[in-house]
């Protein structure tokens, strides 16, 4: 069983900052990273973070405002995403993700995910 910790989240208006983390406990998977899903709209990949490399990845709409790091401890790999100049169209589902392999973070494209947590940016 995919076991990932999310936390973060929240409402916030816009021009705001918010930190998502997520944390797996049992596996270091190659890449781990984010996608989002708003009401009536297509799934879209936010971030995506190479766990060993540091390679990174941004979907166009985030560039220069989300950063994705990760913290490598003994027994855990944490991702994190910290999210600044939130928009009202950054409100969505955003699901903490990784791939089997590292190639999955080049296209954004997961093998697992969590449950999700809301953002909500508005006035």
């Amino acid at each position: 069983q995919v076991q990932l910790e999310e936390s973060g989240g929240g409402s916030v208006q816009p021009g705001g900052s918010l930190k998502l983390s997520c944390r797996s406990p049992a596996v270091a998977y190659p890449c781990m990273g984010w996608f989002r899903q708003a009401p009536g709209k297509e799934r879209e990949g936010v971030a995506g973070l190479a766990t060993r490399g540091g390679y990174t990845k941004y979907g166009d709409s985030v560039k220069g405002r989300f950063t994705i790091s990760r913290n490598i401890a003994a027994n855990s790999v944490t991702a994190y995403l910290e999210m600044n100049s939130l928009k009202p169209d950054d409100t969505a589902m955003y699901y903490c993700a990784a791939g089997a392999s590292v190639y999955a973070c080049a296209g954004m494209r997961f093998d697992y995910w969590g449950q999700g947590t809301q953002v909500t940016v508005s006035s």
